[in-house]
């Protein structure tokens, strides 16, 4: 890449052809950011034997994250309309690898809820990435593209817990904390060297971006419905994800390495990234994200299954009900993306803020419900929980699909 394109603002009529190894960073960082927020799933029973708290209080760690992470799309994911969004990425880059550091010295459990608060809330530094491509790319590109940088986003969800069990059991949970501070300020310095500037596409004050949110909230029944819809999606995923680490513990005595290694199973889901992206751009995303839900309720009530299979067949089941529902989530991810990006190309961060508020407003729900409906009823219950959220959004696709 030229000095130029890493000083001249990306025009519009550049937008036509993204380069392979921009595509890339962006996927690479896109990975990294958001993986930060999964990080403690597989590490909550190490974090209370390692902090001497309980398991409500370590339970209160990833709902804090993914709190801090709606908070940071609502307040600060708008700023890429206003602001160049590479000055952007690498700000939060620089407060994200500060975040991650301070959970790997907390000596506390109320300092790790304040640094995973903060981690949330930098995290939102892969949001500013995901509409730095759709900017990048052409209209008849953009779902490929998006479709390509969210195959490293998921991928960075799933395989987020693999790494973190693994390191864990080796070296400790502080250990899994220290890496991603290390990773995280690596992305900075290639994003500091191989980002284009962007040009902003609004002269909107702060003030009047976060006002203008209400009114696209109302202008766009499309962006309420898919909001909805990804929302009912994540509650059920989070609940899943949040408690399962402590149910194979209880049911089988499995660590965080064995815990973790279910992210592969889900890893899996990512493959529906490329696909969704290259389904919307020639079926529509309202398509991708009617089947993409469907798949998600077809995989959690796979899952009822077990009360009718011997024990030897029920891990794996839940392996295979796991890769089903992590490719409906994420194919309705991509369709949904791609569907709001188009409403209004100058508010694309302004969008994507609204849509993705409401998505972590669903897994910071599904965290809390899950393991309070785990603590009440057994696994099952949250095996209901999931199943139940994710039919409500199907039918509300259903209903709304054109």
């Amino acid at each position: 890449m030229t000095s130029t394109s890493l000083t001249a603002p990306l025009a519009a009529a550049d937008a036509a052809s993204v380069p392979s190894s921009l595509i890339l960073l962006l996927a690479s960082g896109a990975g990294l950011a958001i993986a930060s927020i999964y990080y403690s799933q597989p590490l909550l029973g190490l974090l209370g034997e390692g902090l001497q708290a309980s398991t409500t209080h370590t339970g209160l760690v990833p709902t804090l994250t993914q709190l801090g992470y709606a908070l940071g799309i609502l307040l600060l994911a708008p700023m890429g309309d206003r602001h160049d969004r590479r000055s952007l990425i690498l700000l939060k880059a620089a407060g994200l690898a500060l975040a991650l550091l301070a959970c790997s010295l907390a000596s506390g459990i109320g300092m790790l809820w304040l640094a995973s608060l903060a981690l949330g809330i930098s995290a939102t530094l892969a949001q500013d990435i995901v509409p730095s491509a759709a900017a990048m790319a052409s209209d008849a590109q953009r779902g490929r593209v998006l479709g390509a940088v969210m195959t490293g986003l998921l991928l960075g969800i799933l395989l987020s817990r693999v790494a973190s069990g693994l390191v864990a059991e080796h070296f400790g949970w502080r250990a899994v904390y220290a890496s991603a501070a290390l990773a995280i300020a690596a992305v900075g310095v290639a994003c500091w060297r191989g980002l284009p500037r962007m040009a902003s596409s609004t002269s909107l004050s702060y003030r009047e971006l976060l006002s203008s949110l209400a009114r696209l909230w109302g202008r766009y029944p499309a962006l309420r419905r898919a909001a909805w819809t990804q929302g009912l999606l994540s509650l059920a995923f989070s609940a899943f994800w949040s408690t399962l680490a402590v149910m194979l513990h209880q049911r089988y005595q499995m660590g965080s390495a064995a815990a973790g290694a279910f992210g592969l199973a889900g890893a899996a889901g990512a493959l529906a990234a490329p696909l969704a992206g290259r389904w919307a751009d020639r079926r529509g995303p309202a398509w991708v994200a009617g089947l993409g839900s469907g798949l998600v309720v077809l995989g959690f009530a796979a899952m009822a299954l077990e009360l009718w299979l011997p024990a030897p067949a029920w891990l794996p089941l839940l392996v295979v009900c796991a890769v089903v529902f992590d490719f409906g989530v994420q194919a309705s991810l991509v369709a949904h993306q791609t569907l709001i990006y188009s409403l209004e190309p100058a508010a694309r961060s302004r969008l994507n803020a609204l849509f993705l508020t409401a998505m972590f407003i669903g897994m910071a729900c599904g965290s809390v419900l899950g393991s309070l409906a785990q603590a009440q009823a057994g696994w099952l219950a949250v095996v209901g929980l999931s199943a139940a959220a994710a039919a409500a959004a199907w039918l509300l696709r259903l209903r709304v699909m054109d």
